[in-house]
């Protein structure tokens, strides 16, 4: 397998109060950073590589009215019903009908929520900063837009538990340690559980990470699997309109 010095990150807008979270790897999927903060920090450090990939969870533009356009969605199999699924980006149908729940990008801003007004910010700056748009020609440095909940899924094979309770938590950090990352294992959490820490409600929970922390490592993961392994991923909608790309289900995989 042939491993650059890229650097690759994931940045998540909508992990809430404490700022913007992000997470960086090496080529040997090594921890790099984990922070959260504003979207000046986070853009900060993926300008300060001179090659690097980012995964966005968000979008990084409005519709452009292409599900909007009859004969765009009578091309679609299964098409559509009329005046169904209007308002949103093709790339965010076709999530749909992959029944996985996705975020709909409107054709004017009015519409946006707070995140995604974040998230399109980001992904300005990023191509400001030379960031290309996956997986547009060569280039050092290239971004792209996913979600980390569906990356998880398609790792999974499943819908995760909740990503705030303790099991959702182990389950998610348990898929990024077999996918290869150099991080804790998390099953040495039960290992630190005793009869007096049960007595007295207190988990060892500091062994794993925070769910913002675990998007932005999902991200990062991501995209280091498009940068290192593209036959593991599909990227999805339109290239003027904006594309997401999704780790390929596990059992396409021949990782």
């Amino acid at each position: 397998m042939l491993f650059t010095r890229s650097t690759f990150i994931g940045i998540d807008p909508a992990a809430g109060r404490g700022g913007i979270a992000y997470a960086a790897l090496d080529g040997d999927l090594k921890p790099l950073a984990l922070g959260r903060g504003p979207l000046a920090e986070a853009l900060a450090y993926a300008g300060g590589q001179q090659e690097a990939w980012v995964a966005v969870h968000g979008p990084g533009g409005l519709n452009r009215g292409l599900m909007a356009d009859k004969k765009r969605r009578a091309a679609l199999s299964p098409a559509p019903k009329s005046g169904q699924l209007q308002n949103l980006r093709l790339a965010e149908f076709l999530v749909l009908q992959r029944r996985f729940p996705i975020y709909k990008t409107p054709r004017k801003p009015d519409g946006l929520r707070g995140w995604h007004r974040t998230s399109l910010r980001l992904h300005e700056q990023l191509d400001k900063l030379g960031f290309k748009t996956h997986p547009r020609g060569e280039a050092k440095r290239k971004r792209l837009e996913s979600a980390p909940e569906l990356c998880y899924r398609r790792w999974l094979g499943r819908i995760p538990f909740y990503p705030h309770s303790i099991e959702g938590r182990l389950q998610r950090q348990l898929a990024l340690y077999d996918f290869g990352l150099r991080i804790p294992d998390p099953m040495e959490f039960f290992e630190e559980i005793t009869r007096h820490r049960i007595l007295q409600g207190v988990l060892p929970d500091e062994m794993l990470y925070r769910p913002a922390e675990l998007n932005a490592l999902a991200l990062a993961a991501l995209a280091w699997l498009a940068a290192q392994e593209p036959g593991h991923v599909e990227t999805l909608g339109d290239k003027q309109e904006g594309e997401i790309t999704l780790p390929l289900p596990v059992n396409e995989n021949a990782r």
